[in-house]
């Protein structure tokens, strides 16, 4: 009898073959990004006419730099997976369940934080991260400039390479700042203390962190080539007439934009559409209200941006004239546009980050929150005023001088809305059982930080003052007191107080005072220091100065140095929580909003069954901590 045996095949040995969307990250998207900037930066340099009057019309080079910048964008999304399933979907066949489950990054540990992951706890994590880059990158920036001034002479920074780092410093500080809350909190957090178990378009959530990171490369690239020489605002039509390096601002702008848009959409429909059974809105945090209100400002105002930006590619790249007056267009335009987003930007950053210290301040009184009504008509009422003062950082330009007066009224009243929030928050310090932690101090250091930036801003608002101020230091000052002062001190507070549940350590408490004191006073001293040379006369973007104003800029540069020692405490003590901290309890605040009533780590869908909501998040008062 011949035994025969059934021998496996070849193929059932080999490792199933692994899906296209398995395959792609990070590093599939920087690899496939400088592949397509390359490609088509040599089609271009072999197609495009070179010496003949279309090249000069057409400016050749910019027109080159725009489409391998492009090029970089579309080949980065393209490599990190943001366009498969749009591609499948146009051709009829949606993702499967497995699909959509490994898009959510289950059973993947740790890589997938390096995808194109759809859960809103890995997005919210990695926004932390992308901010803290950003953050770093302008905080260097800073320092270049400060230790630059610290001589009269300036020295040993080229002029024009100063402007440079000028204009990319503010540029990146002020999109760090507009994500340091709705990113990382306003993902992470908010699904889950309105009671959901994820954002309402998941695949939009990981694209809007994506487009910042596709984002990056431009700006970057644009300082390697010539930088920003005019600026943050990039005023035509002097941006025009700018160094290739300005392709990098455009092209940053663009698409910043488009991933505030698409987030803006994705979290106020989840608010609205999302929250639990019984969360009316009166029964919403106010830290939602604060988000919200946010992206609400930033939906209308960065479309205006975008535009803005694709105007002046096209005056720099193919010829067109909408800034160039000599030709029909006019500057008046761009100014306009820029400050129809520039000054409602403002408050996209500052609401959030005050509504999470309105958050947090109940949590450290064990008292209701003060007049949740007029927390909410404070944030309305700052919203709709902040989108009817743009013109006020145009008084001295000539534009319009009839409205200078209306425009002066608005800009005062927007002090009774934030006048609001500070009684809110006043009233629910009062005769509170405060336990002192450096999120509460971060309460105290908002209110002083913001009465300052609040109080000098009334003087730049009223014209006569604004005369003699405008174009100093003073105005550097002042908006740094509101964002940074008050702005970045929320956010800071944001990151101690949720950094238990989003890694579920416990910050280090002993460095977060640390990094708090060393950045308040380094704080103090280096912008109080601004605001004496501003009073002198000393101007604003300028990489030298008279001796007379040589020991204020001391001053403030040794305040900046502080500032930064503290800022590397706080990283530090970031990293090391992250990996060596203690283990957080469910709900170490002893909060009562619906994040802390969810396991550390939290699970893939955040509950098991959805919450029903009976009271307000703010029942404090009765129980002893």
């Amino acid at each position: 009898m011949t035994t025969t045996l059934n021998r496996p095949s070849a193929s059932a040995h080999s490792a199933p073959k692994r899906a296209l969307i398995e395959r792609l990250n990070i590093f599939t998207a920087l690899a496939l990004g400088v592949i397509s900037a390359v490609v088509v930066w040599r089609l271009a340099l072999q197609f495009l006419p070179q010496d003949s009057e279309e090249a000069i019309f057409f400016n050749r080079e910019d027109k080159i730099t725009l489409l391998s910048m492009i090029a970089w964008f579309i080949g980065f999304m393209v490599g990190i997976g943001a366009l498969i399933g749009p591609f499948r979907w146009v051709m009829g066949k949606d993702l499967s369940h497995d699909e959509n489950m490994f898009y959510a990054g289950k059973d993947l540990g740790v890589k997938r934080y390096f995808r194109y992951t759809t859960d809103h706890k890995v997005v919210g994590i990695q926004y932390l991260v992308v901010t803290v880059v950003i953050f770093f990158i302008g905080g260097v920036l800073a320092m270049l400039i400060r230790t630059n001034l610290g001589n009269p002479e300036g020295g040993w920074i080229h002029p024009q390479a100063y402007n440079a780092i000028v204009g990319t410093h503010g540029i990146v500080m002020i999109v760090a700042t507009i994500i340091m809350v709705t990113g990382p909190f306003g993902n992470f957090i908010m699904p889950i203390m309105i009671g959901a178990r994820d954002m309402a378009f998941p695949r939009l959530n990981a694209l809007s962190l994506w487009l910042i990171v596709a984002a990056a490369a431009p700006i970057l690239w644009g300082l390697a080539i010539g930088g920003i020489s005019t600026g943050w605002t990039a005023y035509n039509p002097l941006a025009s007439q700018a160094p290739l390096g300005q392709n990098g601002y455009i092209m940053f702008i663009c698409i910043f934009a488009i991933s505030t848009m698409v987030a803006g959409a994705n979290i106020t429909t989840t608010v609205i559409r999302m929250r639990a059974k019984g969360m009316t809105w009166n029964r919403t945090p106010i830290f939602i209200y604060g988000v919200v209100a946010s992206v609400a400002l930033a939906l209308p105002a960065f479309p205006v941006f975008f535009l803005s930006q694709i105007m002046s590619a096209m005056d720099r790249a193919i010829g067109t004239s909408f800034y160039d007056a000599q030709h029909g267009g006019s500057g008046w335009l761009y100014e306009n546009l820029f400050w129809l987003m520039g000054h409602p930007e403002v408050y996209v950053i500052l609401i959030p980050a005050v509504a999470a210290l309105m958050e947090m301040a109940p949590v450290f009184t064990r008292n209701p929150l003060f007049s949740f009504n007029l927390a909410v008509i404070g944030i309305a009422g700052i919203s709709g005023l902040s989108a009817l003062v743009w013109a006020h950082h145009m008084y001295m330009s000539g534009w319009a001088p009839l409205l200078n007066i209306p425009f002066m009224l608005t800009t005062e009243l927007i002090s009774i809305p934030t006048g609001m929030l500070f009684l809110v928050l006043i009233g629910t310090l009062w005769r509170g059982r405060l336990w002192v932690t450096m999120p509460m101090a971060s309460v105290f250091a908002l209110l002083w930080n913001f009465m300052i930036g609040g109080v000098t801003g009334i003087y730049l608002s009223d014209i006569p003052a604004d005369a003699f101020l405008h174009g100093s230091m003073y105005v550097t000052a002042h908006f740094h007191y509101t964002l940074m002062g008050a702005g970045l001190t929320g956010a800071i507070a944001a990151l101690v107080f949720w950094f238990p549940k989003m890694t579920g350590r416990i910050f280090d408490a002993k460095l977060s005072w640390i990094s708090f004191w060393m950045v308040q006073i380094g704080f103090q001293i280096a912008f109080i220091g601004m605001f004496l040379v501003g009073l002198a006369g000393q101007p604003r973007r300028v990489e030298g100065y008279a001796e007379t104003f040589n020991t204020g800029n001391m001053v403030t540069t040794g305040g900046a140095y502080l500032i930064m020692a503290g800022m590397l405490v706080l990283l530090y003590a970031l990293i090391h929580s992250w990996m060596n901290g203690e283990k957080a309890s469910m709900n170490p605040w002893h909060s009562k909003t619906l994040e802390w009533t969810v396991a550390n780590p939290i699970p893939l869908e955040n509950f098991d069954v959805l919450p029903t909501v009976t009271t307000d998040a703010y029942g404090y008062g009765k129980e002893i901590r």
